[in-house]
């Protein structure tokens, strides 16, 4: 009796291998030097400035495979400003408020404190949606994984039992992820062009709450991209009418003729999470999340 042989799936040894088997060579001075490392073992060399370029395929790349093994089809991402306290806290930032511009600041937000229970009722709803035939997860909850706004939408998911994402960016004062993340789905990036790709790259809703400086970016870039054409339109849901025609004159731009009428539909002004996700599941012609094919 003859046994056939088997064709070997690979001749190389693996990486992690050879990683191993480099941390048990000899001690000398040409081993000793920076220069003998493996190059995917050597941080110095990986942090110089002309390995930026490797630095982008890695911070897209690494994410992209762990979302992809999740079977994580698509998200549902929130967008919103790090400032906006729940509503059991909001009462405090008035009791410490010291001037009557401090007061002022604290009021703001208090009346805003509510979005904090919108998003994390909106999050509930589309983490909601089952797994599609091929076993794939759409509208998973994803946010930039910080406080406030951010909190609200991965704590709404995990009040259903379901995975959130989180993507984080290293700032310079410390930022840790919020306890709602799922740990396996909290990403840090040090990018932020690599860390708004991957906001839109599983996107197929946007849930724009009230913020500043970084909210306005994420949202206007995605308007851009939706009016250029580079990626296809998605529901956009901007809450709170009153704070979005108060801070941005969208009237004016059309007046001053530098966006088009029609650029005004890219968008849709909401109060409450039954209604943003009734313009989600209308635009995927749906009653509820069965049969989505997105």
């Amino acid at each position: 009796m003859t046994t056939e042989p088997i064709v070997p799936s690979r001749v190389f040894a693996k990486a992690r291998q050879d990683a191993e088997t480099a941390k048990q060579g000899v001690s000398t001075p040409q081993t000793e030097h920076p220069a003998y490392k493996l190059a995917f073992q050597d941080t110095d060399f990986l942090l110089r400035e002309d390995l930026r370029p490797v630095r982008f395929q890695l911070e897209l790349l690494k994410p992209e495979l762990l979302l992809d093994e999740a079977r994580i089809g698509s998200m549902m991402v929130f967008y919103g400003s790090a400032r906006i306290p729940e509503p059991a806290k909001a009462e405090a930032l008035l009791e410490i408020a010291s001037d009557e511009q401090s007061r002022r600041i604290a009021e703001s937000l208090i009346a805003k404190s509510k979005y904090y229970d919108v998003a994390r009722e909106l999050a509930r709803l589309a983490s909601e949606c089952p797994r599609d035939m091929d076993g794939k997860r759409h509208f998973v909850v994803c946010s930039g994984g910080g406080p406030s706004i951010m909190e609200a939408a991965n704590r709404g998911a995990t009040d259903v039992g379901a995975d959130t994402v989180g993507l984080n960016i290293v700032l310079p004062h410390e930022q840790a992820p919020n306890e709602y993340v799922t740990p396996s789905l909290s990403f840090q990036f040090h990018y932020f062009a690599l860390r708004k790709m991957h906001f839109l790259l599983r996107a197929r809703a946007v849930a724009v709450f009230p913020g500043g400086f970084g909210t306005f970016d994420e949202m206007f870039e995605l308007l851009t991209l939706i009016q250029t054409g580079k990626i296809k339109p998605m529901p956009v849901l901007l809450f709170g009418r009153d704070f979005w025609e108060r801070v941005v004159n969208f009237e004016a731009l059309v007046d001053e003729g530098v966006i088009s009428l029609r650029d005004l539909e890219l968008f849709h002004f909401v109060e409450t999470a039954e209604e943003g996700w009734a313009i989600v599941r209308d635009f995927y012609s749906v009653p509820d999340c069965e049969g989505l094919a997105i």
